[in-house]
């Protein structure tokens, strides 16, 4: 239905609704964390002050040390430390204004677009959730991700820390799986240049090895294994880049590499950026091959060096590596977090975050420490006392319980106590996103701010309703007065309408079931908005077209043309033919009225995108109004 202002709008990724609602609910949702915050600051502040006594007492810092078994392996804290760097990033990321309406729309659809259509339906049932409560999907993630990171961060050792990398995996997997569509791997035209296998993929991988005893990484094995396996990778995407037919071969705007990097130049960026970009796209375009080929090489001569794992070659196939992910970060994948809807830095930096870890692992594996086994650590530097036998760094277990283990850790180790503080409120900061998330992710309706966003809110009035007298679908007359003690809900339909009438219709169907046992006590109403077809039998088609019939509550009245005018001026409803055709061109408007004949609240029921999303969040919205009318009488 064309021609009235305000019908068919679209929502826009930066609408003001949803970014004013998004940027409301991370504040009040950061004041939680803001506390969380000083809760740990005075942990710290008084931990400190005890570690100060504990040394004075004759406990030292390396003893304090010796709880979690000696100094962290150098490839574990360099994994744990990068990947909870990333996890951050992401967070704050997430929190650009574009995230709750663009992120599915710009970069998870588009991203699944080419893969099978099980994965297409699997990243579907994902976008639903997020389009239907998108505050609470966009915020959640901002706070899982940010609490990954911190927990990564300050979880203490060892098992907390297993468990951070626990939780890292998880998520990773969400988000690599419903995020990124399987990081591309099932789709067509993916390259390592593009981010195969995804940035989260590598992420990943990581948090396996955070996960894994401490103790594997006293082995060099560990270091040769990950240099393998991201030498077999290096190897592979050097086979599936010089695969012919692909697009990165030939020279021209053909070139599969110089159409991508052209589109990224013009995400919005600095001038710096899009330049450089733009810049290497003209120039992939005029020599194509020989840009493939030199990339075919690098990637198969770094693949093969690491694949070998000896330590000198190794320091150089870790410089060709920096060197070409570096140069593809820059020039191809654009950092990754430009546009508004970045998500993370792509993959170039955490996969050379795993060669570097592994080339670490290789050349300086964890040293095993002799831990004694004391029942107080200031009796393990006391001179004469007699220590038990050592306990090997991640060896064997003890028969004290976790409790008393725990207690005592906490006693004697304050730097431990406040690790642990730290590690509790990252996981509050998780739980901050992720329990609304679940509650949303089994919630049967959208946000009703994707009504709001669309047709603004409810307006509250207080006036006496219009009067009329027509025909309902069955024959009847039908006037105001005789729905007295009814809460009326009233709007306006084209019984020949294809386009907006319909979403109306199943709006209204949808309230009413959503009201239950109250919409006994409500009576929905509709008027033909129509000057040609009016008649009963074109409101009995449309009410059987639409499922509407079967409703005990549903009326929908029309009458000659000189009632239906006058309705229509009485309700300031504008109705008019549309020049050349039979589609009527009327406002899409819903009336509240309670049981003593006032309008209590107007509200927009123009459909927008007439998604599912937005036709049960409007249906929420009117459920909501209609229930302040109920509790009002």
């Amino acid at each position: 239905m064309p021609g009235m202002t305000g019908m068919n709008s679209r929502l826009s990724a930066n609408n003001p609704t949803v970014v004013a609602a998004f940027h409301s609910a991370l504040f009040h949702q950061g004041l939680i964390v803001l506390g969380l915050l000083v809760l740990v600051v005075i942990t710290w502040s008084l931990m400190r002050a005890a570690t100060l006594r504990a040394v004075l007492s004759g406990e030292s810092p390396e003893v304090l040390r010796a709880a979690a078994g000696g100094p962290e392996p150098l490839a574990r804290r360099l994994l744990r430390i990068g990947i909870a760097l990333f996890w951050i990033l992401d967070g704050l990321l997430q929190a650009q204004s574009s995230m709750p309406l663009g992120l599915i729309s710009r970069v998870v659809q588009p991203s699944a677009a080419t893969s099978p259509t099980w994965v297409q339906h699997l990243v579907g049932s994902a976008g639903t959730i997020w389009n239907d409560h998108p505050i609470t999907a966009a915020t959640a993630t901002v706070w899982i991700q940010l609490g990954i990171g911190l927990l990564l961060l300050f979880a203490p050792r060892v098992s907390w820390s297993r468990l951070a990398g626990m939780a890292s995996l998880c998520w990773g997997l969400v988000v690599w799986v419903l995020g990124e569509s399987f990081g591309g791997i099932l789709g067509a035209g993916s390259s390592w240049l593009f981010g195969l296998p995804g940035a989260v993929f590598f992420y990943c991988i990581a948090s396996v090895l955070l996960v894994v005893p401490e103790r594997v990484f006293a082995d060099r094995r560990l270091g040769r294994a990950v240099c393998s396996v991201m030498g077999l990778y290096f190897l592979g995407m050097a086979l599936l880049q010089a695969w012919p037919g692909r697009g990165f071969w030939q020279a021209g705007r053909q070139n599969a590499l110089s159409s991508m990097v052209t589109a990224m130049a013009a995400t919005p960026q600095p001038g710096t950026f899009s330049s450089l970009v733009r810049s290497f796209g003209a120039f992939d375009a005029r020599h194509g091959f020989a840009v493939n080929l030199a990339l075919v090489i690098l990637l198969a001569v770094v693949g093969a060096a690491l694949l070998v794992a000896r330590p000198r070659l190794m320091k150089w196939a870790i410089v060709l590596a920096a060197v070409v992910c570096l140069a593809d970060w820059v020039l191809v994948q654009d950092l990754g977090v430009f546009g508004g809807v970045g998500t993370d830095p792509n993959s170039m930096p955490p996969m050379l975050l795993l060669v570097i870890a592994g080339y670490v692992q290789l050349v300086r594996p964890a040293v095993p420490v002799a831990v004694p086994a004391a029942t107080s650590f200031a009796a393990a530097v006391k001179p004469g006392a007699v220590a038990p036998a050592p306990v090997l760094n991640g060896g064997g277990a003890s028969r004290e319980g976790p409790l008393p283990r725990l207690s005592r850790r906490i006693r004697q180790a304050p730097t431990y106590s406040m690790r642990l503080f730290a590690g509790l409120a990252s996981l509050a900061v998780i739980a901050l996103g992720a329990v609304p998330m679940a509650v949303a992710a089994v919630s049967p309706n959208a946000d009703t701010i994707v009504s709001q966003a669309i047709d603004g809110a409810p307006d509250a009035v207080d006036f006496a309703a219009p009067r009329f007298s027509l025909e309902n679908q069955y024959g009847r007359r039908v006037t105001l007065a005789s729905l007295h003690s009814k809460t009326v809900v009233l709007t306006f339909l084209d019984p020949v309408c294809t386009v907006d009438c319909p979403i109306i219709a199943q709006e209204m169907k949808q309230a009413d079931k959503m009201l239950g046992s109250s919409a006994r006590r409500v009576v929905l109403v509709a008027v033909v908005a129509n000057p040609i077809f009016r008649s009963v039998s074109a409101t009995q088609a449309f009410d059987r077209a639409e499922g509407m019939a079967h409703l005990a509550n549903w009326l929908y009245l029309t009458g000659s043309a000189r009632q239906l005018r006058q309705t229509w001026r009485h309700f300031g409803e504008e109705v008019a033919v549309v020049p050349g055709g039979s589609m009527i061109a009327h406002n899409d408007i819903v009336w509240v009225i309670d049981g003593s004949g006032r309008t209590r609240f107007i509200l927009n029921s123009d459909p927008g995108p007439g998604t599912a999303a937005s036709k049960s969040s409007f249906a929420a919205v009117l459920v909501s109004s209609v229930d302040k009318v109920l509790a009002s009488r």
